[in-house]
């Protein structure tokens, strides 16, 4: 059996001038914890990335937004906003994670005065894992209720469809001449979400859960089992996974959209949906919306992004990878817009009513506008599995990245007890978010999925978005992150990235998060509205995960000493061993501040033991001349 080598070394070689003489003997071996990891595959980070931003919004948020904000004028402050506020933070967080190898969590060695930043993230990304299963166990049900002759939301008549029921086939085959009014009836599909999926009359509100769908249970425990599956050996089990679920859903909305554009009155869709009405850019509420489209689609703040960039090896391009995400997530939206409204347009036609009669935005167009519309098609149950199975792609990979955000940040909190049993660690977290997300099958169920999605993330993840750009740039230093990530990918970011950092992301976040307070609606589902207990409960669970910040301010305080001015200077300072996870990739001022490091120049050792000097290393060197410059200069 050979010796372990130290945690602090390079895995593959290790300079001789690195070794210290203790770890000659293995003592040190057991101390040190399991190898974290990395992507086993070229293409599995990036996939990841496009699998977690492409998710369920993309199809059942923007084409709505869109329409309602202006129609085809709202892409342009949906472009300026992913300029502005999408891509920039979307490069910052790939480079955060992909410079120091961690999670979530322990990147806040940055600056461990604002670890409170990560507790506050694992807590936004725990409620939002356990709301966003239920959406994939919804997605589950149906894909079953796909697998028949006849779609059972197709037709009035079954135990669960009330006298308002009105089965459009009925309107087809009837005479037309007198126009039915459609205004006081309910669709079957809509019946068959609300009275046999959900089961919603059996509880009277939030207050009142009622029983639980053992049938939705079931598709939870399913959906939390698959999850598991694809999570069990981290990213190298999930990095494979995506190669399917990443890109499948785009092969059926590619099938979608031709069936769709083939369709009578699909053209009517279209246009409603592309039509620019320019006098909308006028108003602040579209640009707004578009910030928020951005924000939430490409899933900043969340962790996903930092997580997958941790387990790159030290000199991805992920500038690259940036612009290829960012760019890829918007042009599916528009893609799925087509998609969506082209049924849509098929489906006003053959009711006779407007489009914007049938056009609804997220649950009520999965689950009740589209389903209706496939059953109006010819071989309906294949073109309904078609779309609950690309629902269930999109939604899945998402999931992943919440999990894997989750097991890692605490896995490296604590890497030598947790990291070794890293698949159980996992089935614990699987099984509690499981047992929180109980309450959701219930017949009441939807009424507290609606106050989770309403509040878990909003207001939460703005602030830790605003918060992590001023701790990088104003107390971490932007020279200095420019300087990391020169060394890390050979050039220093330009001055747009520069520019958006220091005041134009920020400065709108701070504006997004103020039109929220100010715009503050309460929450509704239908004609329900939710009871002022359960509004405080959800003002609470946004609130908290800001809480966290302070919270991890006092205890980092706490833990320095001197004076309280010192102790916060010392804290807000990075952590001795912050920097490149191995050795080889520590130059300049991360020389030999990792445990065991007894080079003082492995710049050297490197070049001597690699074999000449690479483009890398020749950063390195230009790093360190500057920094020799700036302290001679201030000296």
């Amino acid at each position: 059996v050979p010796s372990p080598i130290p945690c602090s070394l390079a895995q593959p070689v290790t300079p001789e001038l690195l070794v210290s003489p203790s770890s000659q003997d293995g003592d040190l071996g057991s101390e040190c914890p399991e190898d974290r990891g990395n992507w086993t595959g070229r293409l599995d980070f990036l996939l990841s990335c496009i699998g977690y931003c492409v998710g369920l919004g993309n199809v059942w948020r923007f084409p709505y937004r869109a329409y309602t904000n202006g129609g085809g004028a709202f892409l342009v402050p949906y472009f300026i906003m992913l300029a502005i506020c999408g891509i920039p933070i979307f490069f910052m967080e790939l480079s955060l994670g992909q410079f120091s190898s961690l999670g979530p969590l322990a990147v806040w060695k940055i600056s461990p005065l604002f670890k409170g930043v990560g507790m506050g993230t694992i807590l936004i990304v725990s409620l939002v894992a356990i709301y966003y299963n239920m959406i994939i166990a919804y997605v589950l049900f149906y894909l079953f209720a796909s697998l028949t002759s006849d779609l059972p939301w197709q037709h009035c008549g079954n135990w669960w469809n009330t006298d308002l029921c009105l089965d459009h086939h009925v309107i087809k085959v009837g005479n037309t001449t007198f126009p039915v009014n459609i205004t006081n009836t309910v669709s079957p599909s809509e019946e068959y979400w609300s009275r046999y999926v959900l089961h919603i009359q059996g509880s009277s509100g939030i207050g009142d859960p009622g029983r639980i769908r053992w049938n939705l249970c079931l598709c939870l425990l399913l959906s939390w089992t698959i999850v598991y599956l694809c999570i069990l050996k981290g990213v190298k089990s999930s990095g494979k996974v995506v190669y399917f679920t990443a890109t499948f859903p785009y092969l059926i909305l590619v099938m979608l959209l031709i069936r769709g554009v083939t369709l009578e009155g699909a053209w009517k869709g279209i246009r409603f949906y592309l039509t620019p009405q320019f006098d909308h850019l006028l108003s602040s509420k579209v640009w707004i919306e578009a910030a928020l489209q951005i924000f939430y689609s490409l899933g900043v703040g969340f962790g996903g992004l930092l997580t997958f960039a941790s387990y790159n090896t030290f000199h991805q391009n992920i500038y690259r990878d940036t612009f290829i995400v960012t760019l890829g997530n918007a042009i599916t939206s528009i893609l799925a817009g087509f998609a969506i409204f082209s049924v849509l347009g098929y489906m006003s036609q053959e009711l006779g009513v407007p489009v914007n009669q049938v056009a609804k935005a997220g649950p009520g167009l999965a689950f009740v506008v589209y389903p209706q519309a496939m059953t109006m098609l010819p071989l309906s149950p294949f073109w309904s599995f078609l779309f609950f199975f690309m629902l269930l792609t999109l939604g899945l990979d998402s999931q992943f990245a919440f999990m894997e955000t989750i097991v890692t940040a605490v896995t490296d909190e604590f890497p030598y007890y947790l990291r070794p049993k890293k698949a159980s660690f996992s089935a614990v977290i699987c099984i509690a978010l499981f047992l929180m997300g109980l309450i959701l099958t219930t017949e009441g169920g939807m009424y507290w999925l609606v106050l989770l999605d309403d509040y878990s993330a909003g207001f939460g993840v703005m602030v830790v978005v605003i918060t992590t750009c001023l701790v990088v740039t104003r107390v971490y230093g932007m020279k200095r992150f420019c300087r990391d990530i020169h060394m890390m990918l050979g050039f220093k970011p330009g001055p747009y990235f520069r520019a958006c950092w220091m005041v134009l992301s920020p400065a709108t976040m701070m504006a997004l998060l103020a039109y929220n307070i100010v715009k503050y609606q309460p929450s509704e589902y239908g004609s329900y509205r939710f009871p002022a207990w359960a509004e405080v409960l959800g003002i609470l669970m946004g609130v908290l995960s800001c809480l966290m910040i302070p919270v991890g301010m006092v205890i980092a305080v706490l833990r320095e000493e001197g004076t309280l001015w010192e102790r916060v200077q010392q804290a807000s300072r990075p952590a001795m061993d912050w920097g490149p996870s191995l050795e080889e990739n520590r130059t300049g001022m991360y020389v030999a501040s990792l445990a065991g490091s007894q080079s003082p120049k492995p710049l050297m050792v490197h070049m001597r033991k690699y074999g000449g000097i690479t483009s890398y290393e020749n950063t390195a060197i230009e790093v360190d001349r500057e920094m020799e410059e700036e302290e001679e200069s201030m000296m």
